[in-house]
């Protein structure tokens, strides 16, 4: 336990170097950081999901996240609060990215698994890759019609506190003139976001999924456990909101 009182410790005093914390609140097995913007919740092993707050939007994060993450987490939350730098898609280019320079970029920019996808596109500022967009294959929805053909969009993320403003518009426009989807679709986490941002870009939402469970294994995160895996504890998400953009 004092591992974990340690982590967030040295969380809170990392973070407050830039944002102001309003107030902090211990309750059983969770810690309450509220700034002007969110209700941020920390999860020691044990607790449960929190409802979100009716006031500010509110963000979910495990102590695990929290000891092996903690600056991408400081960076992303800096971001929500408009203090990451900022820079307009129309300064970019882009271009598609290779399999290994794009998990790089994704593991050391994405709070989730990197995963390589089938197509891969980035956003370059004077030549350093600072946006990544993870497309899946085309499936067919022959209930639609025989041409349908529906893309997931797996992962995206930026550098670290970075805005690149209309990003994600500029990467799905190439990938579009590329592939010609009939739609794409994509998952946001609740634990991170009551409403998307994606709507703002022509994302409709259709569907919630149901609580993930993830188990933790000497402080590292599974989605299985193996036989001989011992000392662990589960953790359980808000599950992910399912959206979809029509094209």
């Amino acid at each position: 336990m004092d591992t974990y009182l340690g982590s967030i410790k040295s969380f809170v005093a990392e973070l407050a170097k830039s944002i102001e914390i309003v107030e902090a609140v211990q309750m059983d097995n969770v810690h309450l950081l509220i700034t002007h913007k969110y209700f941020i919740y920390i999860y020691l092993p044990g607790s449960v999901r929190q409802e979100n707050s009716e006031y500010l939007a509110s963000i979910h994060i495990d102590i695990d996240q929290v000891s092996n993450d903690s600056s991408k987490i400081i960076k992303r939350i800096r971001g929500l609060h408009g203090l990451g730098e900022r820079v307009y898609a129309r300064q970019t280019v882009v271009a598609r990215v290779d399999k290994r320079n794009a998990l790089h970029f994704l593991e050391e920019h994405h709070l989730n698994m990197a995963f390589p996808g089938k197509y891969r596109y980035g956003l370059y500022l004077k030549g350093e890759l600072v946006s990544v967009a993870v497309f899946s294959g085309g499936r067919h929805m022959r209930d639609l019609g025989d041409a349908y053909r529906s893309f997931e969009l797996i992962r995206f993320c930026h550098k670290g506190d970075l805005l690149v403003v209309g990003g994600l518009s500029k990467l799905i426009k190439a990938f579009v003139k590329d592939f010609n989807p009939q739609d794409i679709m994509t998952y946001a986490d609740l634990d991170w976001t009551q409403e998307s941002s994606l709507a703002a870009i022509g994302f409709v939402a259709i569907d919630k999924t149901i609580p993930q469970q993830f188990y933790v294994v000497n402080g590292i995160r599974k989605s299985n456990l193996l036989e001989t895996d011992q000392n662990y504890y589960t953790i359980e998400n808000r599950g992910s909101l399912k959206l979809k953009l029509i094209l």
